[in-house]
């Protein structure tokens, strides 16, 4: 199938990360991929395969943008973010990815540029793939409510229909004033 060769003015690289199969579909690491899905039907994005996930092109607040979920499994997603950037011209500093975080309170949501993964394996690969830390993040808390579950476990475990209930409202709402913050600087 052949690409588009057009290349949006500006754009930018949104990124959400998780994990492809419907066994992954609503667990907490794929709360990128859940936000961005929430993001996708608002604008009416149609989702297309390619650089090594599914893509879309859209524009967010007022923003051209690229829309991408690789579905590379989550310790692979360097590979199609280093595709899509290439691909579009996109530099790391125009890159927002979108993902879940152990460290910030459940139902909260920070952002920040740059910096080391945290553990993050998605976020590692993406640093190794682009060759730099330089990029934006918004980290969507999902943070322990059972100290004796080991962390690798509570994130691929699946969230609670209250938990589901937050993200949809509050932290896709809080993801978008993120990104206007983002889209400003940029």
């Amino acid at each position: 199938m052949q690409q588009s060769r057009e290349r949006p003015p500006r754009a930018k690289l949104i990124v959400g990360l998780g994990n492809p199969t419907p066994r992954y579909q609503f667990t907490r690491h794929n709360a990128g991929f859940l936000c961005l899905d929430l993001l996708a039907t608002a604008i009416a994005l149609h989702w297309k395969k390619g650089h090594h996930g599914l893509w879309g092109r859209g524009e967010l607040e007022g923003s051209a943008c690229i829309f991408l979920k690789p579905q590379t499994y989550m310790n692979e997603s360097g590979v199609s973010v280093q595709a899509a950037a290439s691909y579009y011209k996109i530099k790391p500093a125009a890159v927002v990815v979108i993902h879940d975080d152990l460290d910030v309170p459940s139902g909260k949501v920070k952002a920040k540029i740059g910096g080391n993964a945290g553990g993050h394996n998605g976020i590692k690969s993406i640093i190794k793939h682009l060759g730099t830390d330089a990029f934006h993040r918004i980290k969507m808390g999902v943070a322990k409510t059972d100290a004796n579950i080991a962390g690798q476990s509570w994130v691929l475990s699946q969230f609670s229909s209250a938990e589901l209930d937050i993200l949809r409202t509050t932290m896709v709402e809080d993801v978008l004033v993120r990104l206007r913050q983002i889209f400003q600087q940029l």
